[in-house]
C-alpha cells in the first residue's frame, strides 16, 4: 500500500527532510487500542489540508503525521497544500468539508489567532472543529541577515530606533505567528519596523537568506541548521526559556525585551461532527508516533517538543490559547495588514 503525499518544496533543507523522514516509521508510543472502526473506515483514500506551502514546518510535521497514520489505519493519506491568508484559507475549506473522518487540517498557532484578527474570518476554532492532538511546540528565533550590523537585540531596538520604519522583517503571512510575534516585539520595545508577508515559513526564510528582508521571528525546524552555518545570526529565542539546542542564545526577555513569550504549536483537527471513535483512534497513532524515542529524539534535535496529547486535551490547550491571544492582541493593539 503506498501512502502519497505531494513533494514538498526546494527551499526546505535536504538534511531536514531526511531527518524527519527517518522518524516515519517510529510506532509503540501509545497503549491505545487499534481495533477496527465504524462503518470500515479508512475505505479510501484520506486528505489533509495543509493550509501553507510546501517546505514550511506545518507541511513538514503534517507529511510525518501523514505517513504514520496512513501506515497505521493501511491506507492513503494525501496531503493538500492550500496556502493564503495566513493558513485562513485552507483552514475554511476544512471546516466547510464532510465531517466523516476522511479530510483533515495540519494547523499551526495562526489557527488561534485568527478570529482575534478577523472576527469574519470565515470560521470558528472551537465550533468547527474536532481537535485530534497537538503534534508539537517550537520555540522560535529572533534572526537577522550577516549583513545587518547588529549582534544583540539591544543593538537592533538601537538600530530600529535610529531608522524607524525602515528595517523589514519577513513573516509567513499576514496574521501569522510570526507577524505577530514582530508586532509584539516592536510594541514592547517601542520601535517602527516594516512586515513583510510571504507564502508560508519556508519563502520567508528564502528571502531573508537571500537578503530581500532584514531580520526574522523565524521557525527553529527551518532556521536552526542556517544559523550553524553561519548564514544567519541568531539574536533571542522566543519563548519563556533557552533552547537546549542553542544554549548560548537569550530569550527575548533575557536580552531585554520584558514579558515577551511566543512558543508556536502545531495540532491536527478534523471537521466538528467528526464521529468520536475516528477522532479519538487518529489522535492515538498521532500520539504513537510522536511518543516513540525515535521520533522524539528526531524532533528534539530539530528544534521542536513532541506533544501527542488526547483530543480532550487539546480542546483545552486551545481554548487557552484563544483567550491567551485575544488578550496580547488587545493590549498590543496588534492589526492584520
Amino acid at each position: 500500500m503506498k501512502h502519497a503525499v505531494a513533494p514538498p518544496s526546494a527551499a526546505l533543507p535536504i538534511a531536514l527532510l531526511c531527518a524527519i523522514a527517518g522518524g516515519l516509521h517510529a510506532t509503540g508510543a501509545s497503549a491505545q487500542p487499534r481495533g477496527p472502526l465504524p462503518g470500515g473506515y479508512p475505505a479510501k483514500p484520506i486528505r489533509m489540508i495543509v493550509p501553507y506551502v510546501p517546505g514550511g514546518p506545518t507541511d513538514i510535521l503534517g507529511r510525518s503525521v501523514a505517513q504514520a497514520i496512513g501506515e497505521a489505519l493501511g491506507q492513503t493519506v494525501v496531503i493538500d497544500n492550500r496556502p493564503g491568508a495566513a493558513g485562513n484559507v485552507g483552514t475554511i475549506a476544512a471546516a466547510r468539508s464532510a465531517p466523516d473522518g476522511y479530510t483533515l487540517n495540519m494547523v499551526a498557532i495562526s489557527f488561534a489567532v485568527a478570529p482575534s484578527l478577523d472576527p469574519k474570518v470565515g470560521f470558528d476554532p472551537l465550533r468547527d472543529f474536532a481537535p485530534i492532538s497537538l503534534v508539537a511546540t517550537v520555540n522560535n528565533m529572533l534572526v537577522v541577515h550577516p549583513s545587518l550590523p547588529v549582534k544583540t537585540v539591544k543593538e537592533l531596538i538601537g538600530l530600529a530606533r535610529a531608522r524607524p520604519g525602515q528595517l523589514t522583517y519577513a513573516s509567513g503571512g499576514n496574521g501569522g505567528a510570526q507577524h505577530l510575534a514582530g508586532e509584539l516585539f516592536a510594541s514592547l520595545a517601542g520601535v517602527k519596523m516594516l512586515h513583510i508577508p510571504y507564502k508560508g515559513s519556508a519563502p520567508g526564510v528564502s528571502a531573508l537568506l537571500g537578503g530581500e528582508v532584514m531580520l526574522g521571528f523565524t521557525d527553529t525546524l527551518i532556521t536552526l541548521p542556517l544559523v550553524k552555518a553561519g548564514k544567519l545570526r541568531a539574536l533571542a529565542v522566543t519563548g519563556p526559556v533557552r533552547s537546549p539546542l542553542v544554549p548560548d542564545v537569550p530569550t527575548m526577555a533575557e536580552a531585554g525585551v520584558a514579558n515577551y513569550a511566543v512558543n508556536v504549536w502545531f495540532g491536527l483537527l478534523a471537521p466538528a461532527g467528526t464521529p468520536a471513535e475516528i477522532v479519538s483512534r487518529l489522535g492515538a497513532e498521532v500520539g504513537r508516533h510522536v511518543g516513540s524515542a525515535e521520533m522524539r529524539d528526531r524532533l528534539t534535535a530539530l528544534g521542536a517538543e513532541p506533544v501527542g496529547n488526547t483530543p480532550e486535551q487539546f480542546s483545552a490547550f486551545l481554548k487557552a490559547e484563544i483567550a491567551r491571544w485575544a488578550a496580547v492582541v488587545r493590549t498590543a493593539r496588534i492589526r492584520a495588514d
